[in-house]
């Protein structure tokens, strides 16, 4: 019989060897993830109901040979800073995150010696030799604290690794290391134990050391069988890394110079299309997974995609594929879990994390936030809606408080609540406090979701899985209290967080099947879409996680990279071995964070092609549109014509006009449709703040002599008061915000020089015999546009920074902070006034002169600009040169001409027929 998979040979086997005794029978399986698989195939194999024999994992099956459970990684480094400071002398005793930095590497080299089952003092000393070595030729006077303290290091890992060791088989529980070796240690007795009991062992590939030993041990007492899924191309090619492994097992073993090699098959080599796609960026290798989907359920209408696997390569794809699946796409199982680092929950614990540990840093005695900080945490999804806080966000942003004391915050709240509480109660009574409120924090949350809502039950899940985190945490900090330390608890909490992940409930055996590359071991699919065939993804590429040296752990029969690869290649190949169709996608782009060159296993597939495999090479490439961006058209609508006649009516400011000239959407946006920016917190004081600040500090110093003629000791006067009104209009401007360091400081500093440089300037010229009066500060003017052409009389309106007679001239000035030079208000021709946008001084100063032409009388006008950035040249008039004269004054004529291309602006406003067209720049 032809079986399609490795799990239905050996349903079919188990069935057919050991019917009567099932119940005796034993089937460890490399991951527990196939159990499931494999009972569906031991279910078609029968017609009746039968008690199942039992399925397990082999590191469930090696604890159940230690007697001994699991620790996880994070307990295992609270036990491990046990042993280290009880053998450690307290002035070399280091922090817990200094040891944590070194610790994780040294476990994982225990972990590895005791299960390749070497002798730990041997390898240890090894090292120890290693480095004494690398130190000989320093003379002992020369030998600095630093060095003899590394040397000493090296000195107690033996120590550390037979502390740890015995500390915790006291506890009745070990890394993964510390159980193999203490099954190998308890063969004998647990071989004794089993009685009747049989062991299958199937679809394993790499075993270490004490696996080995295990499995030889079951095999040589007839307690055990085991079948591999090996294919003869693999296994016959003595260079194929795919068949490593097996193939020192068949050469090595004892108990195959007796018994057969079960199951070699001749798979791999049949028929298969092969599709090699290259695509650019990781989003594109999503997005052509879901393609390949759509097309296979277009030519197979019928199909239920249960043989049908995407195996990511990076597990980070997994969001970018499930949203590039077709609607089409019934049942779906993921066999990965969603990231713990983007559950939301998990977010807004970090973001607290963040504003409290900022907090504490400032080492001030008033426990101070920064404003982003507390913005990031009350506008979270999880907390805005039921903070009930949006009037303290208004309050933030409107006053600009940048630094906000714990204290200050409770009194700018106006609706005190538990949640608020909970979430700005100082973090200063020690990580299990911390640790308490967090919980007490997400039980208060999880009250806010009902639960017939099915958003609402998702956002439980993920409340949820967060909440036992942090739970063990608790229980953590409860058994070692000696550990407090906010940062250190960050620390930690962000390496567990890596491990929680949120599962996604699916029926395992119905539908499309996506999944890690380790979670593929043992299963087969007659269609596989493999993701980040690159280097450096698939296969993982080299890391050097470790204190032992490349060359001992050659000479010790350690695995190194090349085992590592190896194992990657069988799984690679596994894949393959018995699908029909094969998709490898791999990123085309060399260079940035997710790309790397294509991987050795397409180039591999390529060499070693099979007879009968039709293996082809694509590229695909987004389609890019022909025009990135469309500008945007507004027609103007009956409600936009109605909004223009008011507009109309309550006054067009110059400013609104010249909006209009740089682009027709904006104006669109700020006035007919009165879209407001977004009230921020300015945490640097923006230009058009400064200017503010600037335009109040002369009105308020020039205010007194309103209708007056201004003196020589009034200027003085107001150079004496300049440095206290400046600061009041920073005050009165920027509210809260901070003005007496950084880069406001400096704001500050240049608001007041260019007031003193313009009262300087101011002096000078009354010096020179200049009679200068004050008309009007900072006054609204407005006088309506009647013209034959217009379809009803516009009024136009704006807010003058200053007037005055100045030598018995009227000067309309208005102040610009910005940069300004003489040619930006010369005029050569009227003609396209309007079309330009160099041109916005001018049309601003002329409409001042529009709108004041009757106050005027009979006064000469000038009109004209006072640059802050440009004092130097100081007042810089409005002039006409269209021949060699220069004329700065403004006379009916100006104004007519000016008018009539104003005129020509304001009826293509209020041309129902000409759309609102965005500019692009």
């Amino acid at each position: 019989m032809i079986y399609t998979s490795f799990l239905e040979k050996i349903a079919a086997t188990i069935i057919q060897d050991y019917s009567d005794r099932l119940f005796e029978i034993t089937i460890v399986l490399p991951n527990k993830r196939a159990k499931v698989f494999l009972i569906e195939a031991l279910r078609k194999q029968i017609n009746q109901t039968i008690l199942s024999p039992d399925i397990i994992s082999i590191e469930d099956f090696v604890q159940e040979v230690a007697s001994i459970r699991s620790v996880d990684s994070i307990e295992l480094l609270f036990e491990f800073y046990e042993v280290y400071l009880s053998i450690t002398e307290k002035q070399h005793q280091q922090s817990f995150e200094l040891f944590a930095n070194w610790a994780k590497t040294l476990l994982q080299d225990f972990n590895e010696i005791d299960r390749y089952l070497l002798e730990p003092t041997y390898v240890l000393s090894y090292l120890k030799d290693i480095e004494d070595i690398k130190k000989w030729g320093i003379e002992v006077e020369n030998k600095t604290r630093l060095l003899e303290n590394y040397i000493d290091f090296w000195k107690l890992l033996p120590v550390y690794y037979e502390a740890l060791y015995s500390h915790l088989l006291n506890k009745g529980f070990g890394y993964q290391g510390l159980i193999y070796r203490e099954a190998v240690n308890n063969l004998n007795h647990f071989s004794n134990t089993i009685s009747n009991k049989t062991f299958v062992f199937a679809g394993f590939n790499a075993l270490n050391a004490a696996e080995e030993k295990i499995v030889q041990h079951l095999l040589a007492f007839d307690k055990a069988k085991i079948y591999w899924d090996i294919d003869q191309v693999f296994l016959n090619d003595p260079y194929h890394d795919a068949g490593l492994f097996v193939r020192r097992f068949k050469a090595n073993w004892k108990y195959y110079k007796s018994n057969s090699f079960d199951w070699i098959t001749d798979d791999f080599s049949q028929p298969k299309n092969i599709q090699v796609i290259g695509t650019p960026k990781t989003i594109g290798q999503a997005k052509l997974s879901g393609s390949i989907i759509e097309d296979i359920l277009r030519d197979n209408p019928e199909s239920s995609l249960d043989k049908v696997a995407i195996v990511l390569g990076e597990e980070n794809l997994l969001m970018p594929v499930l949203y590039s699946l077709p609607n089409s796409v019934g049942a779906l199982n993921i066999t990965m879990g969603y990231s713990g680092k983007n559950n939301p929950s998990q977010i807004l614990i970090a973001k607290l994390f963040k504003m409290h540990t900022n907090a504490l840093s400032r080492n001030g005695a008033n426990y101070v936030f920064y404003y982003k900080d507390v913005l990031d945490i009350l506008t979270h999804p999880l907390i805005e809606p039921f903070a009930k806080t949006s009037q303290l966000v208004k309050i933030i942003k409107e006053n600009n408080y940048t630094f906000i004391t714990y204290t200050r915050l409770n009194e700018i709240n106006l609706n005190p609540s538990d949640l608020f509480n909970l979430l700005f109660q100082k973090w200063e009574n020690g990580s299990l406090a911390v640790l308490e409120s967090i919980s007490e924090l997400l039980l208060l949350i999880k009250e806010n979701f009902s639960n017939d809502n099915e958003e609402d039950k998702i956002a439980k899940t993920f409340v949820f899985s967060i909440f036992k985190v942090i739970n063990k945490l608790i229980n953590y900090y409860s058994q070692h209290s000696h550990i407090d330390n906010i940062q250190t608890l960050y620390a930690i909490y962000k390496q567990v967080i890596d491990v929680a992940e949120v599962s996604f409930e699916g029926e395992p055996l119905n539908g499309l099947q996506i999944m890690g590359v380790l979670e593929s071991r043992v299963l087969d699919f007659d269609t596989v879409i493999v993701t980040s065939m690159n280097e450096g993804k698939f296969p993982a590429g080299k890391s050097q996680n470790s204190f032992i040296p490349y060359d001992v752990k050659r000479e010790l029969g350690l695995p190194t990279f090349k085992e590592k690869d190896a194992i990657y290649t069988y799984h690679f190949y596994h894949l393959l071995q018995r699908a029909k169709n094969v998709y490898l996608i791999h990123n085309t782009e060399n260079d940035g964070l997710d790309a790397g060159e294509r991987s050795r296993f397409i180039t591999q597939l390529e060499v070693e092609k099979q007879p009968k495999h039709n293996l082809t090479f694509d590229i695909y490439n987004p389609v890019l549109p022909t025009t990135a961006y469309k500008p945007m058209l507004v027609p103007k609508s009956d409600a936009v014509i109605e909004r223009l006649k008011e507009i109309a009516s309550t006054g067009f400011s110059p400013s609104a006009l010249t909006s209009y000239i740089r682009n027709p959407i904006d104006f669109y946006f700020q006035k007919i449709l009165r879209i407001r920016e977004v009230e921020e917190v300015e945490e640097n004081i923006a230009l058009n703040t400064l200017g503010t600040i600037i335009h109040g500090t002369l009105e308020a110093l020039y205010t007194p002599f309103i209708g007056k003629f201004i003196s020589e000791s009034d200027i003085l006067n107001c150079l004496k008061l300049l440095d206290d009104e400046v600061l009041r209009q920073f005050k009165v401007v920027y509210k809260e915000g901070e003005i007496k360091k950084g880069r406001n400081l400096l704001a500050f500093e240049v608001a007041k020089r260019n007031v003193s440089n313009f009262l300087k300037m101011e002096l000078e010229a009354i010096k020179n015999g200049d009679a200068v009066k004050i008309i009007a500060l900072e006054e609204t003017f407005g006088r309506d546009l009647i013209h034959p052409s217009l379809p009803f009389p516009v009024l136009i309106k704006g807010n003058v920074d200053r007037i005055e007679l100045r030598n018995g001239k009227i000067r309309i000035i208005d102040y610009k902070t910005g940069k300004v030079e003489k040619s930006n208000v010369i005029l050569k021709s009227w003609k396209g006034l309007t079309q330009e946008l160099k041109n916005d001084k001018i049309i601003q100063v002329l409409a001042y002169a529009f709108m004041f032409e009757k106050e005027a009388g009979e006064f000469p006008v000038e009109v004209g600009i006072i640059s802050f950035k440009n004092l130097r040249s100081g007042f810089l008039p409005f002039g006409f040169k269209e021949d060699k004269e220069l004329d700065t004054t403004v006379t009916r004529e100006t104004l007519n001409n000016y008018l009539d291309e104003m005129v020509l602006l304001l009826n293509e406003i209020f041309d129902a027929n000409i759309p609102f067209e965005e500019k692009i720049n």
